[in-house]
């Protein structure tokens, strides 16, 4: 399966390489794009979600990896919750 990382850009301008097993995470975020927090958690959300399934379809097992960068990204989306107007950035994606 190809595996790719993408770089997000938090609202406190903290920078964070991110992991995906697969490209799925293109067809629900763009490089360049600026979402607002809810609908970056959002579609992380399914995208990981898609992509942990697509391991399991692959190889029998639910990818980890994927399910733990979900958290990462629930957990650092909660500091924000509070911020008006906080926003994410996709900064690039790298196969």
């Amino acid at each position: 399966m190809p595996e790719m990382h993408f770089n997000v850009r938090w609202p406190d301008e903290r920078i964070e390489a991110c992991y995906s097993p697969s490209l799925v995470i293109k067809d629900h975020l763009v490089a360049g794009t600026t979402y607002p927090l809810d609908d970056f958690r959002e579609r992380s959300r399914i995208a990981l979600t898609i992509a942990a399934e697509r391991v399991r379809e692959k190889y029998g097992f639910l990818c980890s990896r994927a399910l733990g960068q979900l958290a990462r990204i629930e957990e650092s989306a909660a500091q924000f919750e509070a911020t008006p107007g906080a926003s994410v950035t996709i900064i690039s994606f790298e196969e």
